[in-house]
């Protein structure tokens, strides 16, 4: 089989020269793939146990290490040959030496590659540099490596090969293994905060009959069975809000949803976020929980509520956030005056002179809305929560009950990007019916964005939902934020790219 693969002709030289000294490996009766090594130890382990001996009190250890890693590096000298070993916790050195290995254990070594995952045992000792070395007293091949490793000081540079062989990425860059670390424990003490906070967790459908939970193109699949159009989820907001109604009180779900829009360094069109909803709470209530979850998520994952991102410092301290009106900030950050952005003519013909679309039917709101994104939304550097948003743009959104025109909403800005949605929910079934009935009309017109009508959330609200607070964060963008990551593509382990086949 490996004279067969050898013969491919899109192979290099390199890896047909791995081929055949693995073809050598098996003629010697070496297994390529065996199953039979017991890994003891993690490098960790190893290192955090011994790592701070020296001389003779390293010298009286006399435990055997059993490890089990990938081989990074390689030089060889004959009879000796040194190789850095890595596992998922760390490098260490290894030292193989025929004066201590038997014979046909040695030529394994002289066929080994970089990229090769091997097993090793012995003893430790400090080479004359100081650093801290196994001395191979066994070695086994466990997997053969046929392609070779990017060169040590060059790397993967090439941002979409990075992504796309995310494998050799987390082999060869030490700072994507980092993120991913770090991702992960951003998720677990998002999780473990949201329990303390007496919050359940929750799973609700991926494939739904209806898209709904937020405005954007959803996409599309059938079920044969059923003969039954789905689509996949765009937010999981109307059914966790069903929960309310049947009782639970606080609910959150870290989830996976959907969105079949553009794609850039802040959006992938699967993308991961939480949604929790907390019964006899505000949008005001919710301010002041993300202020002090944030701030231990970045304690957690940072050390300090202070984080610099692209060179700037971010402070996440609770306290120090702002707070501004959806329409003072087209005033105090956008620069433009009341007068200005009730002007329906003047507000389209100034986004249209921006370079932006502008349709004659969209309304005001949804005009003010795009100049808010062209004016307001990229100087948001630090935390601001933006409050007060028309109704016209927040159809799920409680009306405030003095100025019915806005609702009791913010989203939360941080780095010029929004991070996070979040309202007093409405829970008035009639007037949910009226805004499902306007979403319509603007489906109806071209709006494929606009929200569907949903029958069996507005049965669930006839039945009664208590007064609530709902809000969604973005984990991806939130792990950027905490990563100091350009792009989203950097904080998600395979992110959508075209086929390269």
């Amino acid at each position: 089989m490996l004279e067969s693969f050898a013969a491919r002709d899109d192979l290099n030289e390199v890896i047909k020269n791995r081929v055949s000294k693995a073809c050598d490996l098996l003629d010697a009766g070496v297994p390529l793939f065996p199953n039979d090594f017991h890994k003891d130890h993690a490098v960790s382990w190893v290192l955090e146990k011994f790592g701070g001996l020296e001389g003779d009190d390293l010298e009286k250890q006399e435990d055997v290490f059993a490890i089990a890693g990938r081989i990074v590096s390689l030089r060889s000298f004959g009879k000796v040959a040194f190789f850095h070993l890595m596992d998922q916790s760390g490098r260490i050195q290894c030292y193989a030496s025929r004066e201590h290995l038997d014979e046909e254990t040695y030529k394994i070594v002289k066929k080994l590659d970089v990229g090769d995952i091997v097993g090793v045992s012995g003893h430790l000792f400090r080479t004359k540099t100081g650093e801290l070395t196994i001395a191979c007293r066994s070695l086994k091949l466990i997997t053969r490596s046929m392609r070779p490793l990017p060169e040590k000081y060059h790397g993967l540079k090439d941002m979409e090969t990075r992504y796309r062989q995310r494998y050799v990425d987390l082999i060869v860059t030490p700072r994507a293994r980092e993120i991913f670390a770090k991702r992960s424990l951003i998720v677990r003490e998002f999780r473990r905060f949201m329990e303390e906070h007496g919050f359940m967790e929750v799973e609700t459908p991926i494939m739904q009959p209806l898209a709904g939970g937020a405005t954007a193109k959803p996409f599309k699949t059938h079920h044969n069975a059923l003969d039954l159009d789905l689509f996949l989820r765009i937010a999981p907001e109307l059914y966790l809000k069903r929960l309310l109604v049947g009782g639970f009180e606080k609910v959150f779900e870290l989830n996976r949803s959907f969105r079949n829009e553009g794609i850039d360094t802040r959006h992938n069109p699967e993308f991961t976020m939480c949604e929790f909803y907390w019964a006899y709470a505000t949008f005001e209530d919710l301010m002041n929980f993300t202020e002090k979850l944030f701030a231990h998520l970045a304690m957690a994952a940072c050390g300090t509520t202070v984080v610099t991102y692209q060179g700037q410092e971010i402070d996440l301290t609770p306290g120090h956030w702002k707070r501004l009106s959806f329409h003072d900030s087209l005033t105090e950050i956008g620069g433009h005056s009341p007068d200005f952005y009730n002007d329906y003519s003047k507000v389209r013909n100034y986004i249209r002179e921006r370079g932006e679309k502008a349709a004659d039917s969209e309304s005001l709101q949804k005009l003010q809305a795009k100049l808010f994104d062209l004016d307001v939304e990229g100087k948001l550097i630090q935390p601001h929560f933006i409050y007060h948003y028309p109704t016209e743009i927040s159809p799920l959104s409680r009306r405030n009950d003095l100025r019915p025109e806005i609702t009791d909403r913010f989203e939360l800005f941080i780095t010029g990007r929004e991070l996070s949605n979040a309202f007093s929910e409405l829970n008035d079934p009639v007037d949910q019916r009226l805004r499902f009935e306007e979403q319509v009309r603007e489906r109806e017109a071209g709006d494929d964005e606009a929200h569907s009508m949903d029958e069996d959330y507005l049965r669930a609200l006839e039945y009664g939902m208590p007064p609530a607070a709902g809000q969604g964060v973005g984990i991806d963008r939130l792990v950027m934020l905490l990563t100091d990551s350009a792009s989203i593509r950097e904080v998600i382990l395979f992110p959508l790219l075209r086929p390269e086949f």
